[in-house]
């Protein structure tokens, strides 16, 4: 039985890789490097930590997996890091994905990202402390409103997010980063306000708002 489970007789031939956007960096790169990793396999025994260290040096990929289809296919399925922000500006800028890691290879241009506090990025592989608390948030955030987003700080309560027009998102933890972001989006969606400051979205189900210096924005 182990014999015919790693026979060429169910050797993988036939090759599908799903997931990986056309224009991502590296896209060619890591797909070669998948497949090479593929040919090692047969249907009867994939081997994940064959393609996971395959796909270990291109950060651009946050997780893969693998279906066989006996007798000699195989379909990969890979999962990318969203750019969630990026540290410093032009050609020196650096792309942090949303969970934190470091995405050296991947280029600024026309990502239009909100830009963290920091001077240059960490040679580690992944952000820690408050710059992870800080993409954790910014990853989450919304379609509808990542195009307002400028930048972000750790303030005194804990991670701050400053949309274009000034008003601050007070988010404090990244903890339930995703409802505190659908609360904002409520408020900033109120039409009975026109103004304000601050949302402290510390407590998600009781958002608190304050001031009345910076417009909303038009179309959250």
């Amino acid at each position: 039985m182990f014999w015919f489970r790693d026979s060429g007789l169910v050797a993988v031939s036939k090759v599908e890789v799903e997931g990986i956007s056309p224009g991502s960096p590296d896209a060619a790169a890591v797909e070669r490097s998948l497949r090479r990793a593929a040919g090692q396999m047969t249907t009867l025994h994939v081997q994940p930590q064959l393609l996971e260290r395959a796909v270990a040096d291109y950060p651009l990929v946050r997780s893969v997996s693998a279906e066989p289809h006996f007798p000699d296919g195989l379909t990969i399925r890979v999962v990318e890091r969203r750019p969630a922000a990026q540290i410093g500006a032009g050609s020196d800028a650096v792309v942090v994905a949303a969970d934190g890691a470091i995405m050296r290879s991947v280029a600024t241009d026309g990502l239009n990202l909100p830009r963290l506090p920091l001077s240059e990025a960490p040679r580690r592989a992944r952000l820690v402390g408050t710059g992870l608390d800080q993409a954790l948030v910014l990853g989450a955030a919304p379609a509808a409103l990542q195009p307002y987003v400028g930048r972000s700080f750790y303030g005194e309560s804990g991670v701050d997010v400053v949309l274009d027009g000034g008003i601050q998102l007070r988010f404090g933890s990244p903890a339930r980063a995703a409802q505190k972001w659908r609360s904002a989006a409520a408020v900033l969606a109120d039409p009975s306000l026109t103004a304000l400051d601050y949302v402290d979205l510390t407590s998600p189900e009781r958002p608190a708002v304050g001031g009345a210096g910076h417009a909303l924005p038009s179309a959250p």
